[in-house]
């Protein structure tokens, strides 16, 4: 059976993101009603070192914040405060990393709990690495200010701990924003939008540099105390279900096949799912369209290979699923990748 949580189950440490997120808010002159409502959270919960809330009232504080404030560097701003973070165990860890590659091992095996609303993932390829963020709970009006923050996030506690702007490129799954500028003084100025996924890229030989605060003693006795703390925190659903369906993407999984790995009937996950504003195709698609594009950018075949690869019978088939996924061919995808990587790597 798989273990997952829901949008609505109380999962996150109100002393944590959230108390960060609120005293941003209040240091800007937000009131506590601006930005407490319709969380269902009241004003002596904000001091509850033990309260927990759910995903979806976090997600409702972050959109009364941005409201509230209606600026533009709201976003990346909130992202700079949260890593390393105040979560006991892995924010120690994360904070003497001895280089990017141990940094992202930490906060990619601890995302629930160092980013609860957006899952990083890390995919090589030749002589560069891509970490690419997916929306934990189905919040598309929100994507890109998570999106904004999580890159943000990673960036801003990459320079303090390495000590330098490290090298990334971004990839954004949207069109240009109005305001480029604020992208390019919290992020940097290689960019692209117009991608299908929301991603970072760097070259490979930085993952190793060694960086001033390492300390491989402290994190490893950061780690053993969290290990504990860290078998109760379950992915969330959609996290869950994305895993699953990239490790079985090969044998055409199906929803009822899905639904028993789920330990649920098929109509109710068919409700979680909705709980969540997505469905069972939408999430399949996606996840054939994903392992596609790491196939064209990390291998670089062509799709005969790749159609076989996600169980199509012929690459014909193939190709008219791809552009109803992604709304161009594969050839074009292919082509538009490559290009980017001669022009970045």
């Amino acid at each position: 059976m798989i273990a997952y949580h829901h949008i609505s189950d109380e999962r996150i440490a109100m002393r944590q993101h959230p108390a960060m997120l609120i005293e941003f808010a209040r240091s800007r002159e937000i009131s506590d009603a601006q930005i407490l409502l319709d969380t269902g959270i009241d004003i002596a919960a904000t001091e509850d070192a033990q309260r927990m809330i759910s995903p979806q009232q976090y997600l409702r504080l972050l959109m009364n914040v941005n409201k509230a404030l209606d600026a533009n560097d709201t976003s990346f701003l909130i992202g700079e405060q949260m890593l390393p973070g105040h979560i006991h165990g892995v924010s120690h860890a994360l904070l003497h990393a001895g280089s990017l590659r141990e940094a992202l091992d930490i906060l990619i095996a601890h995302a629930t709990q160092l980013s609860p609303l957006m899952c990083p993932r890390l995919k090589r390829g030749k002589g560069w690495i891509v970490v690419y963020w997916m929306d934990s709970y189905g919040a598309p009006a929100q994507r890109s200010v998570l999106t904004e923050m999580h890159m943000a996030a990673l960036v801003a506690m990459c320079r303090w701990l390495s000590g330098e702007r490290l090298p990334w490129r971004f990839c954004f799954n949207r069109r240009a924003p109005r305001y480029i500028e604020q992208y390019e003084v919290h992020l940097g100025a290689e960019m692209k939008f117009n991608c299908h996924f929301d991603a970072m890229l760097i070259e490979e030989d930085v993952l190793d540099r060694r960086w001033p605060r390492g300390n491989p003693a402290a994190v490893k006795l950061a780690l053993q105390a969290s290990v504990a703390e860290q078998k109760q925190h379950t992915p969330s659903l959609l996290n869950a279900l994305y895993d699953y369906l990239l490790n079985h993407i090969r044998c055409a999984p199906t929803l009822e096949q899905t639904a028993q790995q789920f330990f649920c009937s098929p109509a109710t996950l068919k409700r979680y799912l909705a709980k969540h504003g997505t469905h069972f195709q939408a999430e399949l698609d996606q996840a054939r369209s994903h392992a596609a594009l790491h196939l064209f950018l990390t291998q670089q075949i062509d799709n005969e290979a790749v159609a076989q690869h996600l169980g199509f019978h012929d690459a014909n088939n193939f190709r008219r699923s791809f552009k109803r996924w992604t709304g161009l061919t594969p050839s074009l995808i292919r082509e538009g990748m490559h290009a980017d990587l001669a022009k970045w790597i």
